[in-house]
């Protein structure tokens, strides 16, 4: 008997997480040209820059919702180097408190490794939505590292949040100088969703000191102390 159940959005679903009131999972349908960010990663562990970055998202974008699709696992990590995914989803609900943004387990559902794997599905799914993939510059700078990295930006437009230290460099990385001919102005980030990818626009603002990195070492620090 197979394994696989039904998402409440109709996706198949291979792998049960422990169930929670509190996740916001994806809808079964979207109104036509509906606005949605999605941002994904393995929030390891969320923090206020995360939270940051898509309410600025919501506003430099003009988007309607902002999906945060956690991640069982970084593709670029060890495992070891990752928390229980109940508990960074946990985590994830409370920092995204906002009526405007979703906290989901699809990634975890649908037993998806690649990001490109989970903007195809959501792109397939939700055909007459418009959709933008939101990423700090510092991921941006090692999307070269990433699976079909390319494809990403061949399937979705991206919008390129400033962070300490990486804002500058974001828009004269591999990636920056490869797409360099299909980036829009900032003033323009607010249209993005419409555009047709390739697209994608480096978007400065208030930079935020929070960084996952600095958080677990601190935790680290503090427990060894």
């Amino acid at each position: 008997m197979s394994s696989e159940v039904r998402d409440k959005s109709g996706l198949e679903a291979k792998t049960p997480v422990t169930p929670s009131s509190h996740i916001k999972n994806i809808p079964f349908s979207l109104a036509h040209g509906s606005r949605i960010g999605l941002f994904g990663g393995s929030f390891n562990p969320p923090h206020d820059g995360h939270d940051h970055i898509a309410r600025l998202a919501l506003t430099k974008l003009d988007l309607q919702e902002v999906w945060w699709l956690v991640s069982p696992q970084n593709p670029l990590k060890d495992a070891e180097d990752s928390s229980q995914f109940e508990s960074r989803l946990m985590q994830t609900i409370k920092v995204a408190n906002h009526p405007r943004f979703r906290v989901s387990d699809l990634e975890k559902r649908l037993g998806t490794k690649y990001s490109i794997e989970i903007i195809r599905i959501l792109i397939n799914r939700f055909p007459n939505a418009r959709f933008v993939w939101i990423v700090g510059a510092d991921n941006f700078i090692q999307l070269p590292l990433w699976h079909a990295w390319e494809d990403i930006m061949q399937e979705i437009p991206v919008a390129v949040f400033a962070r300490p230290e990486h804002h500058l460099r974001a828009g004269l990385c591999k990636a920056a100088e490869r797409f360099k001919s299909f980036r829009i102005p900032e003033h323009r980030a607010g249209a993005l969703c419409d555009y047709r990818p390739p697209a994608w626009s480096l978007v400065m603002s208030q930079l935020h000191p929070a960084s996952s990195t600095a958080i677990r070492h601190e935790a680290a620090s503090d427990s060894t102390g």
